[in-house]
């Protein structure tokens, strides 16, 4: 495998953005909204990499990319857009005004597996799905690709399991075809016992923090600083859409729940009872309500309560950080970056090892990588 030429040239690079889930929720409003901030038509509202402590790092323009991916589902991007604008998720115009980046990116979305009753095995399915992110590459004469894993959530796979669930194939074809990998979610992808590393190219993390892990990010480390002892922490979350669907599966909930208890865990220095519900909603759509009870006691054994509320729709605070981590991920690559990136902890509930729990603390680490990329400067590119 080659390594990625470190040249800069007159013309912006173009990049690939290869979305595995391309026809859901998720992707549709990367898709949309990359077209709406790059054309001026919307703020980069939620982009934190389009906040002036990330200028002149070398980071690729959002009309640089050219989007792609894997996906089972029927319907094309420019029909499933309307329909989030229909819900309010996306701006009742937008559809429209992106029509062509859209046609452009269903014109670029390939099938994905294993469908039912497939036959292929796993090294056929891998070998075809990273023969499609080649062949994007190759068409689109991109610099690079990266590989983001913004699909339902799978669950965790069982122990003794011969097959790599669809994630974890989906991240062998990446590695194969030489394109740094993301997993938004917290199916398995490279956290299977087949992947030990080292890797050719930039992996990052598993499960975007969004929501309820967000809040729990900040509010953990609050209680362990100011000395507070948590008795316990139980949450619910009520969703519908694709996810709802997919968690409504105790096993798929189970691997979703796992990376809110984390935080906790590593915030606190244990886990506090308490558990978190997940309720498929199917009349919310793509809206989220996500609620907190915590229980913790303070001086003299006072026992008090805070409860905390988050509603808001997964997939508008999804897209700008899977848009930050395209961008992020894609500069690593250029200057030579390879193997796990805890610099991203960031934007993740399971960062990858080295990575602090503290919504803080990875903010600070988060800018110092981004020291780090403004340093590495490319023969050509100004200082």
């Amino acid at each position: 495998m080659t390594a990625p030429e470190r040249t800069a040239t007159s013309t912006p690079a173009r990049t690939g953005i290869w979305l595995i889930g391309a026809r859901g929720s998720v992707a549709t409003t990367v898709i949309s909204g990359c077209a709406a901030v790059a054309s001026g038509l919307r703020p980069p509202v939620g982009m934190v990499t389009l906040t002036p402590r990330f200028a002149d790092c070398g980071l690729p323009d959002l009309g640089s990319f050219v989007f792609g991916g894997h996906d089972m589902a029927p319907c094309p991007l420019p029909k499933r857009a309307e329909q989030l604008a229909a819900q309010g998720v996306l701006p009742y115009d937008l559809p429209s005004a992106v029509g062509r980046e859209l046609a452009e990116a269903e014109s670029e979305i390939r099938p994905g597996g294993p469908v039912v009753d497939d036959l292929r095995e796993d090294h056929e399915l891998i070998s075809r799905f990273a023969e499609d992110i080649a062949a994007f590459r190759k068409r689109n004469g991109l610099a690079r690709c990266v590989v983001i894993n913004v699909a339902s959530t799978e669950p965790t796979p069982r122990q003794g399991e011969k097959r790599l669930s669809a994630s974890s194939l989906y991240a062998a074809a990446a590695l194969r075809a030489g394109a740094p990998y993301v997993n938004f979610t917290p199916s398995a992808g490279l956290h299977h016992p087949a992947f030990s590393g080292p890797y050719d190219v930039p992996v990052a993390g598993r499960d975007g923090k969004t929501g309820q892990t967000l809040l729990r990010a900040v509010l953990g480390p609050m209680f362990a600083q100011r000395a507070l002892a948590v008795r316990s922490w139980s949450g619910t979350n009520l969703l519908g859409g694709g996810d709802g669907a997919a968690l409504a599966d105790p096993a798929a909930a189970a691997a979703k729940n796992a990376g809110k208890e984390r935080v906790l865990a590593d915030t606190l220095g244990s886990v506090p009872e308490g558990v978190v519900h997940i309720d498929d909603v199917p009349s919310m759509g793509d809206w989220k309500t996500a609620w907190d009870h915590i229980a913790f006691e303070g001086f003299l054994g006072a026992r008090m309560v805070l409860q905390t509320t988050w509603q808001g729709c997964d997939s508008a605070l999804a897209a700008p950080l899977v848009l930050d981590l395209a961008r992020l991920v894609a500069r690593a690559h250029e200057v030579g970056l390879s193997g796990p990136l805890p610099e991203l902890g960031f934007f993740f509930k399971d960062p990858d090892p080295g990575a602090s729990s503290s919504l803080a603390e990875q903010y600070r680490v988060l800018l110092d990588f981004a020291e780090r990329l403004r340093a590495e400067r490319l023969p050509g590119e100004s200082a």
